[in-house]
């Protein structure tokens, strides 16, 4: 059975000069507590109490008060919509199970009726109201709490609307409880419900005027207007902490934002966060899990406190640290003077002491789990600074933002570095056209001419065909060399090549490089070379082959750009550093100041790929880098500039000597005369390429 009329409608409709008004949720448990004490307070008034909850899940968290006042009185009635175990029961006091389709379901009811006051409150919660509650959860603890819910009705003390609004409750509780019809009938005679009366508004002042206690009604309201105040005052204090905390992460933002130079945010993020929260110092410094020291970099200072910025900071002793990248969150020391972790180790000790720090923050600078940083507040005043949680979700949630900076920093770091490599394989790409159709195209077209002429021309003269001969020889060499230095510099970049150390004499190695130039005519004779290389220079490890590459194509570099009447010089001295040091100099064209770095790179060619006046595919230098990169040497060139010759340096490893201590001798590895004294005897070195 269900009653879809609603008790609120038919009170309105009794009597038509009430006015609903507006009430919130936490406004009617306030005023429902306040009708309830009223019955508390009473000593020997046994008044009526009907009241009416939406839903047993509310019922229950009321119904030790509705025990207390069944001792008060015999005519309690509770009604409620059933969810677990509310049933028709009169245990304590009476209690009415009505169906959720019931329009009670919707409404909240509380009358009280005594013999010198009464009151009662009438609601129906509002539709938007009702679709909100839809939405939440079933059985929720907290949906009591939801003061949010509005509700429209009337709550007033004029006896006769109280009347009529308990003769409206007691007709629906004895259409559920038939069987309590007797003891309604006797709450009806007591207290006059359902007589005949005519509410003026005059009558009700009337009855309204009575001689009651009204204090504790009035002490409930009171607690209630003081709590509320609390919480507004509680209210307000958040939502200033949370527009403080909100203003510094825009501020840290707007930062991001306007610069990706990571030191210009984390030095606004240090004076900012060290303001707002008003710390003595706060430091910020970039450092991973790994890492044994980190550099102050980034410092806010109050006045008259010590500066530690540009200081080193030890973090491997430093159990804070570790504690924060183990937890992989923030550390918080009251006081170091008492905090064991403090005490317990002398570095920090030391730290705190000497740096007058009395309350300590570390929080970790995240992103994705990978620690980029550390932000560090120090408060140095007395008493200890208290930490608030909503301090450390401020400082949580810079660092989170710092975290974001650091690492849009490094990717647009990245970025840039990405260009420039995009930028210089794009130069390559275009030096690579200019110089392989320059030096493919130019040799392939003296070698078809000299082939057509040779083909069309049988009656050609003996000599003409072999000068034709040769220089179709000619070209088609240096378009073989050209191919091959394409597929030694590919090979070499892409580790496909195999390294075959060995230990060398390096005088051999240079007179099989000097052999291997190629024979130049009168006209293209090359300068003067001179070596002086020691006899007593020890032995080199490295590969035989390579190392002849990277003498040959040196050599060959400094003829190139010497005129005939110059010289070329060939130098190797022990630089005490386990490595013979080469030298390749010459008193041709020279090198630009800043152009010694880029002279390695590929197809590099100085005086322009379509107008330089020597041969050559601009590989030779970069080949011989990758090779001595190959053996761990190092490679580099000098040059005072124009026309004042150059110098191309290069180390190779000393072979390390090797001690026996059998029978107590010592043998060490032969010098270089020796080895090459023994070569000449069983008849020379092995061939090289």
């Amino acid at each position: 059975m269900s009653i879809s009329t609603s008790v609120l409608s038919d009170l309105l409709q009794s009597i038509p000069y009430l006015r609903p008004q507006l009430y919130f949720k936490a406004s009617l448990t306030a005023l429902s507590h306040a009708m309830e004490d009223q019955v508390l307070a009473a000593t020997l008034e046994q008044p009526l109490v009907i009241a009416s909850f939406q839903r047993e899940r509310y019922y229950r968290q009321e119904a030790h008060r509705y025990q207390r006042l069944a001792q008060r009185s015999n005519q309690i009635y509770v009604l409620s919509a059933p969810e677990t175990d509310f049933t028709n029961s009169s245990e304590y006091y009476e209690k009415i199970a009505f169906e959720f389709e019931d329009a009670l379901s919707q409404e909240w009811h509380l009358v009280v009726i005594a013999e010198n006051y009464a009151t009662c409150l009438v609601c129906r919660e509002s539709l938007g109201s009702i679709t909100k509650n839809k939405q939440l959860p079933e059985l929720t603890p907290s949906l009591d709490m939801d003061t949010s819910r509005r509700f429209e009705g009337i709550w007033t003390s004029e006896r006769g609307v109280s009347l009529k609004a308990a003769e409206l409750l007691l007709d629906r509780i004895v259409i559920y409880r038939p069987s309590l019809v007797n003891k309604v009938k006797q709450a009806r005679l007591r207290f006059g419900i359902g007589e005949t009366r005519s509410y003026s508004q005059t009558d009700q002042m009337a009855e309204f005027a009575c001689d009651i206690d009204t204090d504790p009604f009035v002490q409930r309201l009171v607690t209630y207007l003081q709590a509320s105040q609390y919480k507004l005052h509680k209210a307000y204090r958040s939502i200033t902490a949370q527009a403080r905390k909100e203003r510094l992460v825009n501020s840290i933002s707007t930062a991001i934002r306007r610069s990706l130079d990571p030191h210009e945010v984390l030095q606004i993020a240090a004076q900012e966060l060290g303001q707002h929260l008003g710390a003595s110092r706060c430091l910020i410094y970039r450092a991973q899990a790994t890492d044994v020291q980190a550099i102050i970099e980034h410092e806010f200072l109050n006045p008259g406190v010590l500066s530690i910025c540009g200081q080193t900071w030890d973090l491997d002793q430093n159990p804070l640290f570790q504690e924060v990248v183990k937890q992989s969150e923030g550390v918080c020391v009251a006081d170091t003077l008492t905090d064991s972790r403090v005490t317990s180790s002398k570095a920090l000790s030391l730290i705190a002491k000497k740096f007058a720090i009395r309350s300590w923050l570390i929080e970790p600078v995240l992103f994705q789990g990978r620690l980029l940083g550390i932000v560090e507040l120090h408060y140095c005043s007395l008493p200890p600074h208290e930490w608030q949680p909503g301090e450390l979700d401020l400082v949580e949630a810079i660092a989170t933002q710092m975290g974001a900076a650091l690492i849009q920093a490094e990717a647009y770091a990245n970025l840039e570095e990405l260009n420039q490599q995009l930028e210089a394989l794009d130069r390559t790409r275009s030096n690579l056209i200019a110089i392989t159709g320059h030096e493919l195209r130019t040799p392939l077209s003296t070698i078809q001419v000299c082939l057509e002429s040779l083909a069309s021309e049988p009656d050609m003269p003996l000599e003409l065909q072999q000068v034709m001969l040769s220089t179709a020889l000619s070209d088609s060499e240096r378009m073989r060399k050209l191919v091959q230095d394409f597929l030694t510099l590919s090979n070499l970049e892409s580790g496909r090549v195999e390294w075959h150390p060995e230990s060398l004499t390096l005088q051999e190695c240079v007179d099989l490089a000097l052999s291997r130039l190629r024979t130049r005519s009168a006209a293209d004779k090359p300068p003067k070379i001179k070596t002086q290389i020691s006899q007593n220079l020890p032995l080199v490890r490295a590969d035989g082959d390579w190392l002849v590459e990277v003498l040959a194509k040196l050599i060959d570099n400094a003829c190139k750009f010497t005129p005939q009447k110059g010289e070329i010089s060939i130098k190797a001295t022990r630089n005490g550093n386990q490595m013979v040091e080469v030298t390749v100099a010459d008193t041709g064209r020279g090198i630009e100041p800043n152009r010694l770095e880029i002279v390695f790179d590929r197809f590099y060619q100085e005086e322009g790929a379509l107008r330089r006046t020597t041969g050559g595919t601009g590989l030779g230098l970069a080949i011989c880098r990758q090779i001595v990169n190959g053996w761990g040497g190092e490679i580099w060139a000098e040059s005072t500039g124009k026309d004042q010759g150059s110098q191309f340096h290069f180390t190779i490893p000393v072979v390390e000597n090797s001690q026996e201590k059998s029978r107590g001798q010592v043998v060490t590895e032969p010098s270089q005369s020796e080895v090459q004294s023994k070569r000449q005897k069983s008849g020379g070195r092995r061939k090289m390429p």
